[in-house]
């Protein structure tokens, strides 16, 4: 078992025994003013360009298009009441501590694509991307996120892949770390 993978295990059992009372919170607040489940399985492509279904607290409401939230043409229409809020602290990001401790994601990698991104699917088929576990966070995250184009985002997929390394991955997690503090690339 590589450093990646134990550090991902253990941090992930810790992270989801620490979220299940603000987890129960959260959907207590989702089922008083947003009728839904609390959980949204997205298509994802994985290692490998595997699917698989990846868990995020549903911040859209029930019907929203099933594309990438920043395809919509105004995505604050399709919000729950507390989605925005949710998706600010990047909250609706933390069920997919589940499919880390499956081992279907890592804290650090290229973040999955949806499994209709097909133009960023086969970029980084292209570029051996593919062959990386996917993250929560990641290079091109910390770098431009949605602001950036897909190109761009494979080439710093691509430079994620070759400079990899667990100091690397510490490095992107506490950069992320502060790109949520201060909101920096999130746009919705």
């Amino acid at each position: 078992m590589s450093i990646k993978r134990i550090f991902d295990l253990s941090f992930s059992v810790i992270i989801l025994i620490l979220i299940g009372l603000p987890a129960l919170l959260i959907w207590i607040i989702i089922t008083i003013f947003d009728k839904g489940p609390l959980v949204y399985w997205s298509n994802r492509v994985g290692k490998n360009n595997i699917e698989f279904l990846m868990p995020k607290i549903r911040t859209m409401k029930v019907n929203t298009p099933n594309v990438a939230s920043h395809l919509l043409q105004d995505p604050k229409n399709y919000f729950t009441t507390f989605g925005g809020f949710l998706r600010k602290y990047s909250i609706d990001e933390l069920p997919q501590v589940w499919s880390i401790f499956q081992g279907k994601m890592s804290f650090v990698g290229p973040r999955p694509a949806l499994y209709s991104q097909t133009d960023l699917i086969s970029l980084r088929k292209l570029k051996g991307v593919d062959k990386v576990l996917p993250g929560i966070t990641g290079w091109a995250q910390i770098n431009g996120r949605d602001s950036i184009s897909i190109v761009d985002k494979v080439l710093l997929d691509t430079e994620y892949l070759h400079k990899k390394s667990f100091f690397f991955d510490l490095t992107i997690l506490w950069l992320t770390f502060f790109g949520v503090i201060f909101k920096k690339n999130i746009s919705h």
